[in-house]
């Protein structure tokens, strides 16, 4: 596993052309308004959109750990692995404490639609589950083999397939009748958006 995967990264490389592509054939249009509009239809329920959320963290969470993991091991950039007393602090670890910060914090209703007014501290805890799934599962085959097989075949083949696709297909799932939508609005001729914020005013 000497550097970080060309299909990985043209996947992520599509994946922000894509969403640059939506991006400014909408601001074009000037339809921060139907986003908002469409963002609201499509996840009004605060548990769908925690869903997209969690799923969005994991997805982001995921490449980056993978590409600064890469670039410590390669001894490029700033970072370095977290050392203690001479053990080697694996990044589950992090990942782990954040899954139990997040899950106290949901046994104490923090984040959940009891008693909630604002939809933040559920975005935020979202947020951090998210990441905290990525950093727990990016060392699974550590966790599942009872040693460190990262760097070995072991620690490859499954993990970096599975959880890629799985993040997107979750994407796709939980937030696709949404995304559909903003794909149908930045490709819908311009004379037609004009006529629909013309008539809704």
């Amino acid at each position: 596993m000497a550097g970080f995967h060309p299909a990985h990264l043209a996947l992520i490389l599509f994946a922000i052309l894509l969403l640059v592509l939506v991006f400014f054939s909408l601001v074009i249009r000037g339809g921060w308004r139907r986003i908002r509009e469409l963002y609201r239809e499509h996840f009004s329920a605060r548990h769908r959109e925690r869903q997209l959320v969690a799923a969005i963290s994991f997805y982001l969470t995921f490449p980056m750990v993978r590409i600064l993991t890469h670039s410590i091991r390669a001894g490029r950039g700033p970072f370095h692995n977290v050392d203690v007393g001479g053990r080697h602090i694996h990044h589950l670890v992090w990942g782990i404490l954040l899954l139990l910060i997040v899950g106290y914090g949901w046994l104490l209703q923090i984040g959940t639609d009891v008693l909630a007014r604002s939809r933040w501290p559920g975005r935020i805890m979202s947020f951090l589950f998210g990441a905290g799934a990525a950093l727990t599962l990016d060392e699974f085959a550590l966790w599942l083999n009872l040693q460190d097989v990262y760097w070995e075949r072991q620690g490859r083949a499954s993990i970096d397939a599975v959880l890629l696709f799985g993040t997107l297909l979750a994407i796709g799932l939980l937030g696709g009748t949404f995304l559909r939508s903003i794909a149908r609005e930045a490709t819908r001729p311009i004379t037609s958006v004009d006529e629909h914020h013309v008539s809704s005013k």
